[in-house]
């Protein structure tokens, strides 16, 4: 049953004409996010495409200054990473909150991608979701996030907010059944 949903959709349609490869990760550096949890479990239900998960953690930015970029300039890593979100058909990203925002690491992350190419997310369908230990399920940073991806070109096709992540998320997957159902569809929808 847990890949029911999503897997139906591949057998009635061909998968050829659709998006077949995706980037997933958690636009947070916690070697503890439950973001990443959260974007893990959402790709583990996608059958019949390429995943790519990473975990940022592996990719540290230093903060953002002009400065900074004039004399050091881009790091490798930062480089491929761009260069694999390029290649890319789709992004399935879930954004952590700080103080009612997004994290200052997300942020920088988006300023430093912009660096490199302002419309880096062009021509790129998004799954932007989010989680928190609270009831908001950080809907303040995902609204934040739903705003600034499309000035880089993004196409933000759908959201999905997890409250309670403690409460409705355990060995590794949604137990709260409406949750479930919900990211399913959004999932299935996301890649029609």
């Amino acid at each position: 049953m847990e890949n029911q949903l999503v897997s139906t959709i591949f057998e009635e349609k061909d998968i050829s004409r659709t998006m077949k490869n995706i980037i997933a990760f958690a636009a947070s550096n916690s070697s503890t996010s439950i973001n990443h949890q959260l974007v893990s479990y959402a790709t583990s239900l996608i059958d019949g495409r390429n995943v790519q998960l990473i975990r940022m953690t592996d990719f540290p930015f230093p903060m953002y200054s002009e400065d900074a970029e004039k004399k050091d300039g881009f790091s490798n890593s930062m480089i491929e990473l761009s260069k694999d979100i390029k290649k890319m058909d789709a992004l399935v990203i879930s954004v952590n909150e700080h103080n009612g925002g997004l994290s200052s690491y997300a942020k920088n992350m988006l300023d430093w991608f912009s660096r490199l190419d302002r419309k880096f997310l062009e021509g790129k369908r998004v799954l932007l979701m989010s989680t928190s230990p609270g009831g908001g399920g950080a809907k303040s940073a995902l609204a934040q996030a739903q705003k600034t991806l499309p000035y880089f070109g993004a196409e933000v096709a759908d959201t999905f907010t997890l409250p309670f992540f403690s409460k409705n998320f355990s060995d590794g997957k949604i137990i709260d059944t409406e949750l479930d159902t919900e990211l399913r569809e959004k999932l299935n929808q996301f890649l029609e």
